[in-house]
């Protein structure tokens, strides 16, 4: 399975950006306003210059609460793991854990076409092994 099956398979394949001089509480904003976990930072919606998460929020938000007016570059992770649309889903799954990530930037030629997070992986998987066990299942009651 590669990670455009996963992407097509998403009910919405869009993907929210903000740009990192937004701040802090405007990213709280959106990502509540979309029931995101993560935004992929953006000067233009189509480079990933970073990606921001609400686990970034809340462990800069413990230490300074003044952070809510900084900008969204001041907490934004700025080496993005990112992948492409042929990569396999096996190859993905095995980055996010060795790296404990939870949402990947997916790009081609440069340009941000979607984003995958653990949630759509396992949803995946979840869907290939029901299907593979209603297989088993026919098989059984065939015989």
């Amino acid at each position: 399975m590669r990670i455009n099956d996963v992407i097509h398979a998403k009910a919405s394949q869009d993907v929210v950006t903000i740009s990192p001089d937004a701040t802090v509480r405007e990213l709280i904003g959106l990502l509540a306003e979309h029931n995101v976990g993560a935004l992929v930072v953006s000067d233009d919606g189509e480079r990933v210059s970073g990606i921001v998460s609400e686990r970034d929020v809340v462990r800069r938000l413990h230490a300074d609460e003044a952070v809510l007016d900084s900008a969204v570059s001041s907490i934004m992770t700025a080496e993005v793991r990112t992948c492409a649309g042929e990569d396999g889903l096996t190859d993905l799954m095995q980055t996010m854990t060795e790296h404990r990530i939870r949402h990947v930037p997916v790009v081609a030629d440069g340009k941000l076409t979607g984003i995958i997070s653990i949630g759509d992986v396992v949803k995946n998987r979840i869907g290939e092994l029901e299907f593979e066990r209603d297989q088993l299942d026919s098989y059984v009651h065939q015989t």
